[in-house]
């Protein structure tokens, strides 16, 4: 049985050719930058409508609903990414979740471009940059940061705990948690940066893509809420 296991099984992209590992990185960064720019592409056509301004008056302030839902779609995200076989699926799980934090981001960047001009790009200039440096780190030292995996699912599973009791009860969750949150998001880009680099097979870059994405959308979205809790 280990054997017939080990004859489908896929195989880590890390025990392919040097071509086939610089073709796989590079369609996985060439589908995260394309699924960056839909998501641009899918705000900018949302504020051309009266969305933002109901959506965010159909929130009412309650930020944590949207906390917690960006926490559970970040974790299905990485799931999905995990667990989808066919290319087709993969493209599928892509664009689905890169609409779902489409929607999720609208209230966020609809308050931040009425309350505080200039912020959003702020965010998302310190976030690519935090993206660039984290990614540079995994690249150069080639580590394998794979045995973050079960820290990152526990640390997330107390985050929503945090979440829904604050939710609950009543507490606010302030700068310091955003400032935790987007250090989980760092250790994120380099836990998935490294399975691209060493774990997974070379039909899903498509996947690799899409987990690379969750973790730079989780870290702009608590980069832009810590910017925006100090203007």
């Amino acid at each position: 049985m280990n054997s017939d296991y080990s004859m489908h099984a896929p195989v880590p992209v890390s025990m392919s050719s040097v071509e086939e590992r610089a073709d796989f990185i590079s369609k996985t960064y060439m589908h995260l930058f394309g699924a960056m720019i839909g998501f641009v592409l899918f705000e900018a056509a949302i504020f051309q409508t009266e969305l933002p301004a109901i959506m965010t008056s159909m929130l009412g302030g309650n930020w944590l609903i949207v906390l917690g839902g960006f926490m559970l779609v970040s974790w299905f995200a990485n799931r999905t990414a995990m667990n989808a076989t066919s290319v087709a699926s993969q493209y599928g799980a892509l664009v689905a979740f890169v609409v779902a934090w489409g929607i999720m981001f609208v209230p966020m960047l609809y308050i931040a471009q009425m309350t505080a001009p200039g912020v959003i790009e702020s965010a998302a200039t310190v976030t690519l940059l935090g993206f660039a440096g984290l990614t540079a780190v995994a690249f150069m030292t080639r580590k394998d940061f794979s045995f973050m995996g079960g820290m990152l699912r526990w640390i997330g599973i107390v985050a929503i705990v945090a979440i829904v009791g604050s939710l609950i009860f009543g507490f606010e969750l302030g700068t310091y948690f955003s400032i935790g949150m987007i250090a989980f998001a760092g250790a994120a880009i380099l836990y998935d940066t490294s399975n691209v680099l060493h774990h997974y097979p070379e039909d899903k870059y498509v996947a690799a893509a899409l987990s690379l994405f969750a973790s730079v959308a989780l870290m702009f979205w608590y980069v832009l809420r810590l910017f925006m809790a100090r203007d």
